[in-house]
């Protein structure tokens, strides 16, 4: 399997275009063909083998083929329940995946990128790994990281847009991990990551390469546990699959389209965004406009120009068929607290926007397939909005528990490549 750029570059290795991150032209690695689905007799299997199986294609004739079933091993070794949120509509479940160490979907990602990165890096001189992070993936990558040797992670986030407590999950980890709080929104954290590759010195003097959805090494693992999530459903209903993805940066929403397009039992696919505009005006025109990001309770989601979109638009126009549904803040919170006291279930602000998407759908078409919402962060992450609408204490599970007791460090820069260069040397000379 070969993987070219979303703007021509010629195509290369899984391998190298998981070290690279993006494309020497500034393009996005895709596969050069979809490959078909596989393992629909491995439903029943647990999620790392039918992983291993479903992505043995993306693998085959690269170096690390025969690591592929220890790295599913290593990156899918949590519960991923798929539950009925509300008994009285079974017509929708959850994919719950937040059952990892740091509480969101964002773990099978960096684990199992980080399972690559320990195979093909050089302790003698680490890889540099850039992540910016709107919320959630730069404490699933600096928990990924911490403790490897072939690897340098530097995290960065934007000042005064992430929860307390992602805030310390982002800022808790040992070394070889630091945190930077940058002054500015998350488009200026992925701004200066871009930067950063852009800078052939910079990116050569400190070995770089990315953490964020922009490497397929993050999106293969989620198209693994979509489609796995579709084959269960489907086997079990004898019916076909609504998939409903919150997005952000577009890599999961993207991750489901890819799903959908190899042939798993995937039809209807609805992206939930926050008050970000960017892809529901996208939908509705025809026109891509990104703009700058917009502060919301969905912070996760805060994006005004979602990189992935890329990968989006390299798709053929059959394949990129979608619905997009916009969710307020007010609307998040009522959202909230109608599951709650319909049900007793808890959603998340992000994952509340996949509830929201849900219940926006007319009866007919609710009919029509089994839908799954992505559940995509633990509750407990954003108690500070949750408990207060659910009248509850959001209890922390044991994973999130043992984060609170960590020592926490961070520097804060202002949004200058410079300053990101100053901020690398400590990490990159670390012994």
């Amino acid at each position: 399997m070969r993987f070219v750029s979303t703007r021509g570059a010629a195509g290369v290795g899984l391998s190298q275009a998981i070290r690279a991150g993006a494309a020497p032209d500034g393009g996005l690695y895709v596969p050069e063909e979809v490959p078909a689905a596989g393992p629909a007799g491995l439903a029943d299997a647990p999620l790392a083998d039918f992983a291993a199986a479903m992505l043995a294609p993306f693998f085959a004739g690269d170096p690390l083929a025969d690591d592929l079933p220890a790295i599913c091993a290593e990156a899918f070794d949590f519960p991923v329940p798929l539950v009925t949120p509300d008994p009285k509509r079974p017509g929708l479940k959850a994919l719950e995946l937040f059952h990892g160490p740091t509480g969101a979907f964002k773990d099978f990602g960096a684990r199992f990128l980080m399972a690559c990165f320990d195979r093909f890096g050089d302790p003698a001189r680490p890889l540099g790994v850039l992540v910016a992070t709107s919320g959630d993936t730069g404490g699933a990558v600096g928990c990924a990281a911490e403790g490897r040797a072939a690897v340098r992670a530097t995290i960065l986030y934007p000042a005064g847009r992430v929860s307390p407590f992602q805030e310390a999950q982002l800022t808790c980890w040992g070394a070889p991990v630091q945190a930077l709080e940058v002054d500015g929104d998350f488009d200026d954290c992925q701004r200066l990551v871009k930067a950063a590759f852009a800078d052939p010195a910079l990116a050569d003097a400190h070995n770089l390469t990315s953490a964020n959805s922009i490497n397929i090494g993050r999106l293969l693992p989620q198209i693994a546990y979509l489609a796995y999530a579709s084959v269960r459903i489907a086997r079990a209903s004898g019916n076909e699959i609504g998939l409903i993805v919150p997005s952000g940066n577009l890599g999961h929403g993207f991750a489901a389209l890819y799903a959908r397009a190899m042939g798993f039992p995937i039809r209807p696919v609805i992206l939930a965004t926050n008050a970000n505009r960017t892809l529901v005006d996208w939908k509705t025109t025809g026109v891509y406009a990104p703009r700058a990001s917009v502060a919301t309770i969905a912070n996760a989601m805060d994006v005004g120009a979602p990189s992935n979109f890329e990968r989006l638009a390299a798709l053929p126009p059959e394949r990129r068929k979608l619905g997009v549904e916009r969710v307020t803040d007010d609307q998040i919170r009522d959202r909230i607290r109608a599951e709650y006291a319909a049900s007793g279930y808890v959603w998340c602000p992000h994952s509340a926007t996949a509830a929201e998407a849900y219940a926006r759908l007319s009866d007919r078409v609710r009919d029509e397939v089994i839908w799954i919402a992505a559940a995509t962060a633990h509750p407990f992450k954003f108690a500070e909005t949750v408990a207060p609408l659910i009248g509850e204490t959001v209890t922390a599970p044991p994973a999130l528990a043992a984060i609170q007791g960590r020592a926490l460090a961070k520097r804060s820069i202002p949004a200058r490549l410079d300053r990101l260069a100053d901020a690398l040397r400590p990490v990159s000379t670390a012994s």
